[in-house]
């Protein structure tokens, strides 16, 4: 920045590979223009669990990223859970998955869906 001090990190990022995926599921669910709502909520092992589903309608204050007409949206208060984040998509072996890399997660479980907060 001009006055020499860093840009603020991204508010969330997704990776090319998960917004292809989102793309892939839409299709074959028969819903092209449905996007991704990631959503964090309480429950899970660790106190929060992640929350991923197709849907076809933006909220007003929805943050929408969007790549080749490809949306993933979120809800401000999920976002503030997820702040410097990233959504990839994982294919291993133990199955194909969307995985969220979160820096404010202090601790999570062996499914990888859940964290706790430090």
């Amino acid at each position: 920045m001009p006055d020499g001090t860093a840009p603020p990190p991204p508010a969330f990022r997704v990776t090319p590979r998960a917004f292809a995926q989102v793309a892939e599921i839409a299709a074959r669910d028969g819903r092209p223009q449905a996007g991704l709502r990631l959503a964090v909520l309480a429950g899970g092992c660790s106190g929060f669990q992640y929350s991923f589903q197709l849907d076809d309608t933006l909220a007003a204050d929805d943050l929408v990223l969007e790549q080749d007409g490809v949306k993933v949206m979120i809800d401000p208060v999920s976002l503030d859970l997820l702040a410097g984040a990233e959504l990839d998509w994982a294919d291993e072996l133990i199955g194909a998955h969307f995985t969220v890399k979160n820096p404010q997660a202090a601790s999570g479980c062996g499914c990888g869906a859940s964290f706790s907060l430090g």
